[in-house]
């Protein structure tokens, strides 16, 4: 599937303020999960706990923390900017319904390597995951090291094929919307501690 663009940015979508406060929120609810990824056997995302062969497999690919949040308050500051950028980038999904808000911590060597969100069956209902944005809640003054890039290649293994948002989300509250069959990683910080938030719209496959 060819599509005109990629991702879609958008600069500083929620109010530092509020990004502070979903932070604060986030780790008051005491819910901090070892992130878990699809594929290894016997997990899904309900999984509270690892066995040391699932946690070695898991690390792999991720490593890093997560706080599921389902607040209306979080969600409905989000969505609109999704279904903007759903529309303007031209690929119009049809969408049904969101997944909880994944509040992700990384901290110093964590890391989120090369993957897609795609084809991940997130309920028994059948939709899968079609549109996923990354906000980014700090300023990238406070850590170093964390981008998040994109790869338009199936195997993304060829340096020259990355774009990094680097440049783009470099702001509290700064977002980017793009399909969830998008491979993309997030490179290791190397400093200080990166937060941010991700949500998935979901659809019926072939919509």
């Amino acid at each position: 599937m060819q599509l005109e663009f990629d991702y879609w940015y958008f600069k500083e979508t929620l109010p530092k303020l509020l990004c502070r406060d979903i932070i604060n929120f986030a780790k008051s609810k005491n819910d901090t999960q070892f992130a878990i990824v699809a594929g290894v056997k016997g997990v899904d995302k309900n999984s509270k706990k690892l066995n040391k062969r699932q946690k070695e497999k898991t690390l792999k690919t991720r490593n890093s923390k997560v706080v599921w949040l389902k607040e209306p308050w979080i969600i409905s500051k989000i969505l609109p900017f999704m279904k903007t950028a759903n529309k303007n980038a031209g690929w119009n999904f049809v969408i049904e319904d969101c997944e909880a808000v994944q509040f992700t911590i990384y901290e110093k060597g964590q890391y989120y390597g090369w993957h897609s969100d795609c084809g991940i069956k997130t309920d028994e209902d059948g939709k899968i995951r079609k549109l996923s944005a990354s906000i980014l809640l700090n300023d990238s003054s406070e850590f170093e090291g964390g981008e998040l890039e994109f790869c338009h290649y199936t195997k993304p293994n060829q340096e020259h094929m990355v774009l990094s948002t680097k440049k783009n989300l470099t702001t509290a509250g700064s977002m980017v919307v793009f399909p969830s069959f998008v491979f993309h990683r997030v490179k290791p910080v190397t400093k200080g501690v990166r937060y941010s938030l991700v949500i998935w719209l979901r659809g019926f496959p072939l919509k």
